[in-house]
């Protein structure tokens, strides 16, 4: 190893992986997950930080354009982010990508601290929260290669939630950290666990020579159809979960102002969609993912008419137990859909050759690069949703003076969603049947 990078690296291999390969896999795995949670806490700092700019006298929509642009730039952050690892190594990426959030958590601190900033400064500023959404993408790309086919559901499960949990984890303690410092360190705060994750992928991550890969190469998985299915799905799980976590804490405020003091509840959500995560990867891995993604959102159909009710009544109870429901429908779902990506691709590659042939080996190689590729652009247009989804309440409470409408267009997305992967990937005489046989 020379400068931290990995020339020979066989997963699939079982006494490689035994002797060899998992120790240095979960390593990265815990340094990857290290850097990913503080890219979700930047990224949705703003959910937080929205709720405490009653002084600044912004409407109910404003405050929802100031939560939705970190999720809007995020999201278009992943596609570049997604070639980082595989350009300059994922250890080296992950070092720039976290040292980037700086920006944001220094820019937060000036924002909140002059009365006078003015609402396209938050806007601006809040956006540059856009580049903790891009970590998400270049982190599950790199974890991607370090672990076996059939380890990677829950690998990539435990790394997604360990970021997931930043929205939670934001919810639950910048409340607290505001109370006792003041707005600005919903910024500061998080600068030490920046400096200290950069340090720790610095020195104890690796980067693998058998991920490279030109960018030229990988955008090419942009021409392949089951990209863009995958992320019409990823749409509706992962860009579900960050738009429903964001979007709590400013709809318990404008929806139930009567119980404004219970906002600080809102972390509950995003800890419950991130925990439930693996379990949605751990399942997919014995049942297949399809047939979980299908379960997830027709779940996700049915809980979000419950909300739609508890926000009808006024009933708050009602409202948040179906909303946390909600949430870790999404979760299992975000999970059930990233297990299926590694799959469909390794299938798609491997498609009549004969298992432990040279030619064999080479496509599962292939197909590991591809659905690195696949990830990032999967990641980033699902990640849409959360941009549409905050959006689609603050048009909503504008528009209606309520969230019923976006409730009921969300659940009839989600409608559309089961509907598709039943079509693509579970019915027998669909336009893939040979991906259904493989049990994506």
């Amino acid at each position: 190893m020379a400068n931290r990078w990995i020339a020979e690296w066989r997963p699939d291999d079982p006494g490689f992986w035994a002797y060899t390969g998992r120790r240095i896999a979960r390593r990265n795995l815990a340094f990857s997950i290290f850097a990913e949670h503080l890219g979700f806490t930047l990224w949705t700092v703003w959910s937080i930080v929205a709720v405490h700019l009653g002084s600044y006298r912004f409407s109910t929509d404003q405050l929802f354009w100031i939560v939705s642009l970190p999720n809007l730039v995020g999201s278009a952050l992943r596609i570049p982010y997604t070639f980082g690892p595989a350009r300059f190594g994922g250890r080296n990426f992950t070092v720039v990508s976290v040292l980037l959030l700086l920006v944001p958590a220094v820019l937060l601190a000036v924002a909140v601290s002059d009365p006078a900033t003015p609402y396209w400064a938050f806007l601006v500023i809040a956006a540059t929260a856009g580049l903790g959404g891009g970590n998400f993408a270049s982190s599950m790309a790199n974890i991607t290669h370090f672990y076996p086919q059939e380890r990677q559901g829950a690998a990539l499960g435990l790394n997604a939630a360990g970021g997931n949990i930043g929205v939670s984890s934001v919810q639950l303690l910048m409340p607290l950290v505001i109370g006792a410092l003041g707005l600005a360190a919903a910024g500061l705060f998080w600068i030490p666990f920046i400096v200290a994750a950069a340090l720790g992928a610095f020195f104890l991550m690796d980067n693998l020579s058998s991920a490279r890969a030109p960018a030229r190469e990988q955008l090419r998985i942009a021409g392949r159809a089951q990209t863009w299915i995958m992320s019409l799905l990823y749409i509706g799980t992962f860009g579900s979960f960050i738009g429903y976590s964001t979007a709590l804490p400013l709809l318990i405020k404008s929806q139930f102002p009567e119980r404004a003091s219970l906002v600080w509840l809102a972390f509950l959500g995003p800890l419950l969609g991130s925990l439930v995560r693996p379990a949605g990867g751990w399942l997919s891995d014995r049942l297949g993912g399809a047939r979980v993604t299908l379960a997830g959102f027709a779940a996700m159909a049915a809980v979000a008419a419950l909300v739609w009710q508890g926000l009808a009544r006024h009933d708050f109870v009602l409202f948040f137990g179906a909303y946390l429901l909600l949430v870790a429908a999404t979760g299992i779902g975000n999970g059930s859909t990233y297990r299926m990506i590694p799959a469909i691709f390794r299938a798609k590659a491997t498609a009549g050759l004969a298992p432990g042939t040279p030619a064999h080996e080479a496509a599962l190689a292939a197909g590991r690069r591809d659905a690195s590729a696949a990830v990032g652009i999967i990641s980033a247009i699902g990640a849409f949703g959360g941009f549409f989804i905050n959006r689609g309440f603050g048009g909503s409470i504008a528009g209606t003076g309520g969230a019923g409408a976006a409730l009921a267009a969300f659940a009839g997305f989600y409608v559309v969603c089961a509907l598709l992967t039943w079509a693509c990937y579970l019915r027998s005489a669909g336009p893939v049947a040979g991906l259904a046989a493989a049990r994506v």
